[in-house]
């Protein structure tokens, strides 16, 4: 541990107290739980950012979105809007956040919306729609989600995680104990049964629990309107990488696969990028002699790079986003297709579109 862990220490021992108690509360009934006659589906995590929320809410999104009326539901974290909004069809990270933003921008047909109070956003969703997703909503206990999927990273797990501020962690690893499933994602897609044991001994799931391992898959390149683009990398191509995502590795191994050659401008999760952001890139990348080069980005920061005060300087870098999705590790994928489905078909209320 380091120094600063060392003082924050004391501060984690106090936050974990008070979600402690808090989670108290609510498992005794003090404070209310609402739940809905409609399927609600929370996907989230115990640690702050990074386990890939975003990615199994659009697996969830594929798989049924051709079969019931469906709305995610969100935070909009980053946003400079509150209450309750629904994206529009061209939606602003500003307005709605990144997330969601890049949800609406990938599945223009499906309701997107943001609230802090998630009982209030259901409450303005359910008459119109079969299904909620909520993305990011495991600490929100307001609501009692019929089906509660908790997301680990395989790296993450292996290690020692302090509570918030000292380390990363959200809640004590006894809240694991409210999900209804457990995923443990950005495996290796050649995970070795024996590891797979292993891993599962280090998530300790109770008895009502099942245990999926995910891996990510990287999808065909586009261009930042969502467009497919033609993308060649070797060793020979130097690549300019920016983020503001939590959890990096997974992205630079990618890459380092193809080309050792990662100029990496790296920012915080969720960082509104600046006109000096990309005045700093676009200098880099001018000053880079070497003939084959470009500019990588991921899904969601390209959300933010698409705010109006950007445009114009974005548009004269020859910028790239590399899509991810999510797959299961061996039969996982039908297993969890199966169980997802046959908790949603038990639990509508309302008519299956078809």
């Amino acid at each position: 541990m380091n120094n600063l862990r060392w003082l924050l220490f004391p501060f984690a021992l106090l936050y974990g107290l008070v979600v402690t108690v808090r989670n108290w509360l609510y498992n005794a009934g003090v404070f209310k739980s609402r739940s809905f006659d409609l399927p609600v589906i929370s996907v989230g995590n115990l640690d702050v950012g990074g386990a890939g929320k975003t990615p199994m809410t659009e697996y969830l999104i594929r798989q049924f979105k051709d079969d019931y009326h469906l709305s995610t539901l969100s935070r909009g974290y980053g946003r400079r809007t509150k209450g309750f909004l629904l994206a529009d069809v061209k939606p602003s990270a500003t307005l709605v956040g990144d997330e969601p933003a890049q949800i609406k921008h990938k599945f223009p047909d499906i309701t997107v919306a943001v609230c802090e109070d998630r009982v209030a956003g259901i409450e303005r969703l359910q008459a119109d729609h079969q299904l909620i997703i909520m993305d990011d909503a495991y600490q929100h206990r307001a609501v009692k989600p019929g089906l509660s999927l908790l997301l680990f990273d395989y790296s993450k797990l292996q290690g020692i995680s302090l509570m918030l501020p000292a380390g990363n962690r959200r809640e004590p690893f006894i809240g694991r104990k409210r999900a209804d499933v457990i995923i443990i994602t950005k495996c290796p897609a050649n995970l070795s049964d024996a590891e797979q044991q292993r891993m599962i001994s280090k998530a300790s799931p109770f008895p009502h629990q099942q245990v999926f391992f995910s891996t990510i898959i990287y999808l065909p390149f586009t261009n930042l309107q969502g467009q497919p683009a033609s993308v060649q990398i070797d060793n020979d191509t130097t690549v300019f990488l920016l983020t503001g995502i939590a959890g990096t590795g997974p992205l630079t191994r990618h890459l380092q696969a193809f080309t050792s050659h990662i100029n990496h401008h790296k920012y915080p999760d969720h960082h509104p990028f600046t006109l000096k952001n990309i005045a700093k890139l676009a200098d880099d990348f001018n000053a880079c002699t070497e003939q084959k080069k470009l500019i990588i980005t991921t899904e969601k920061d390209a959300q933010r790079l698409g705010e109006q005060g950007l445009l114009q300087q974005v548009s004269k870098l020859p910028f790239y986003v590399l899509p991810i999705g999510i797959d299961f590790l061996g039969d996982g994928r039908q297993q969890f297709n199966k169980l997802a489905e046959n908790y949603v078909r038990e639990h509508r209320t309302h008519h299956r579109i078809y």
